[in-house]
This record gives structure tokens, C-alpha cells and sequence, in this order.
């Protein structure tokens, strides 16, 4: 079976007919191994490929030969996160309960309410889940608990609500200690390699701009030869750069580079390469302007919206960052824009 593909297993013992009952409702059985699919799907989703379409149904899995004393675990139905908790789970016998998160991750879930509590109380019902297990524990993400009021689904549904790891490949370790978490579990940690493999995703939303940007370059080329010449990878080079620089180095030297504030940290790189492009390409004043504007507009944009994909703000620190440094950001790129063209033109 392709992992992620899910099929009915063998019907639970007991009565035949709580049996057939039971069984209709066990969505399917989920393996704990990860193919190239899975590999090359996850890759797809952090570039933006089918970003809102890659999800599993919700739903009640068996992972293993779970019985009803095995333990059950508590995701979201974003495939990238069902596929990071399966593969943390070889050689146990589990029960994944998935709720309906409509393809979104379980901490971002949790703040939008659908990794909530009047979710979680309706899939334990729908599952028929008290029919599955003779316990009464529930083992969610530690990243969901914002979401999930425990006392109001322990007296709706009798279940308790226990909060494990951060993170997905220490669920082992914490149901082997009898869901004891070390405080090594309970800390998120954002280093660089977890801020390297959520990058993509905001390179790939810069995609369409870019190819704007590209075509408006082109146009003036055009205008300015009567063709497209080998200046215009020239033009181009400075943007890239920006878009590289705010989507990658930023996140990459993030700890390090001043203030707290990201479109901050935008604002210091983009100043920083645009000197450096000063110093290695030819432009006339104007057209030198333009592109410093336009770059520092890109690289502080950049940086503004990694926000989003850290653990290092708040809701309401991102809401006051943008109010104030995206209008400054449009008149830096229209005043870029602006002198520019006509830097090119005149």
C-alpha cells in the first residue's frame, strides 16, 4: 500500500454486528513507511504545489494492529503532518485520530479554531471512538493546545485530553516514558534548518511578481532597443537577488541580524546588497535610485511576510508590523518603479 493511501483493515473483534458498526467507521489503516511519492508530494507543498488540496480524509486510522488499549493520537489532516507523525511511529500499534483542519497544519489550525475543541468532540463522536478503546485518553500536539479547551471535551465526551511533544519524532520516546514529557520535548526550537525548509513557500509567492517585474524589464528593453538584448538579465539580476536574499538569507542569519522587527531585518539586507550591486553593475544615477528602492521594498517585503512561518512573533505583533512598515514598502517600490523606467528611458 502507497503510503498516505488509506484502505479498510480487518473488522474489530467482538459482537458481529458492533463489529460491522465499528468497522464502517475506521476511515483506513495507514503504514509507517514514507515513499518517494510522499517525498516528492511534501517537496511539491513547501514550493506551493497543491498547498490547500494536500490533506487525508478526516477521520479514525489504524497504524499497526492497534487494540483498545493502544493509545490514541490526535493530527490535523495536512498530509505533510500525518506524514510526520506515521513516520515517528514504526513498530506501535496506534490509533491516529484525524480531524478536519481543511488541509492546514496543526499550530495554524489551532489559532484559526479548526484544531479546536467543538472539532475534536465532533470526530470523537462521528468515529465512534469510545466503542474503539477501553481508556479514555486522548494524546494531542503540544502545538494545538491553544485551540483545544480539555475540560469542555472531557464533559462532553468523557475523553481526557493529554498534551505531547512538540514535535512528531519524539511521540515515541513520550508514550515508551508513559506520556511523561522531558522539557527537551516541551521547547520549540526554530534553527536554521527548520527556517530553511519553510523558505520556500514564501520564495514560490514571490513567483508571480517577479515574473511581472521580469516582463516589465523586457518591455522597457524593448522600447529602449527595438529587442530583447543580453542587458536585460542585467536588469533582472538585481531582483532576483532581492528575492533570494529576503526569502533565503534572512531567514537563514535571522537570529542575527538587528531588531526585532523583520521588515527591519528586511530593510538591513536589502540595504546591504543593494551596495553591493551598486559596486558591481553600471548605472547611471536615477536608474541606481530606482533600483536601491526597489530592492530594499523587496527584501523588507520578504522578510515582513516570513512572520508567518516563525515561532518568534505574535498574532498581534505581525498585525502591528504590517500596519506600519507595508505602506512604507508600496512607496519604496512605486518610487523605485518610477525611477527606474525613467532612469532607462531618459
Amino acid at each position: 500500500m502507497n503510503q498516505g493511501r488509506c484502505e479498510c483493515g480487518d473488522k474489530p473483534q467482538g459482537d458481529s454486528t458492533q463489529a460491522t458498526e465499528q468497522s464502517a467507521r475506521v476511515t483506513g489503516t495507514l503504514n509507517t513507511t514514507i515513499t518517494w511519492r510522499d517525498v516528492l508530494g511534501g517537496w511539491g507543498v513547501r514550493w506551493g504545489f497543491r498547498r490547500m488540496r494536500y490533506l487525508i480524509a478526516p477521520g479514525l486510522y489504524r497504524i499497526g494492529q492497534p487494540d483498545s488499549n493502544s493509545p490514541v493520537l490526535v493530527t490535523a489532516n495536512y498530509k505533510l503532518t500525518v506524514d510526520a507523525v506515521r513516520r515517528s511511529l514504526i513498530g506501535l500499534n496506534v490509533w491516529m485520530l484525524v480531524l478536519d483542519t481543511k488541509g492546514v497544519n496543526v499550530w495554524c489550525a489551532a489559532g484559526k479554531g479548526t484544531f479546536g475543541t467543538k472539532e475534536l468532540v465532533r470526530r470523537i463522536e462521528v468515529t465512534n471512538l469510545a466503542n474503539f478503546v477501553q481508556h479514555r485518553r486522548l494524546v494531542l500536539p503540544q502545538l494545538g493546545a491553544v485551540g483545544v479547551a480539555a475540560h469542555d471535551v472531557k464533559n462532553a465526551t468523557g475523553f481526557f485530553v493529554h498534551y505531547g511533544p512538540v514535535r512528531a519524532a519524539d511521540i515515541s520516546a513520550y508514550l515508551a516514558a508513559g506520556m511523561r514529557a522531558t522539557p527537551a520535548m516541551r521547547r520549540v526550537t526554530f534553527d536554521w534548518k527548520d527556517r530553511l525548509t519553510v523558505a520556500p513557500m514564501e520564495i514560490a509567492g514571490a513567483f508571480k511578481p517577479t515574473l511581472i517585474i521580469i516582463a516589465t524589464l523586457a518591455l522597457v528593453d524593448i522600447i529602449r532597443h527595438h529587442r530583447v538584448t543580453s542587458h536585460l538579465a542585467i536588469d533582472v539580476a538585481p531582483f532576483l537577488a532581492a528575492v533570494l536574499t529576503g526569502g533565503l538569507l534572512v531567514p537563514l542569519l535571522l537570529p542575527w541580524l538587528p531588531s526585532r522587527s523583520f521588515a527591519l531585518k528586511g530593510a538591513v539586507t536589502g540595504l546591504l546588497l543593494a551596495a553591493l550591486l551598486l559596486l558591481f553593475l553600471p548605472m547611471r544615477i536615477a536608474e541606481g535610485a530606482g533600483t536601491i528602492l526597489l530592492v530594499l521594498a523587496i527584501t523588507t517585503y520578504m522578510a515582513m511576510v516570513f512572520t508567518g512561518a516563525t515561532t518568534f512573533t505574535s498574532l498581534a505583533g505581525v498585525r502591528v508590523e504590517v500596519r506600519w512598515a507595508l505602506p512604507l514598502i508600496l512607496v519604496s517600490a512605486g518610487a523605485g518603479a518610477i525611477l527606474r523606467v525613467a532612469g532607462v528611458l531618459i
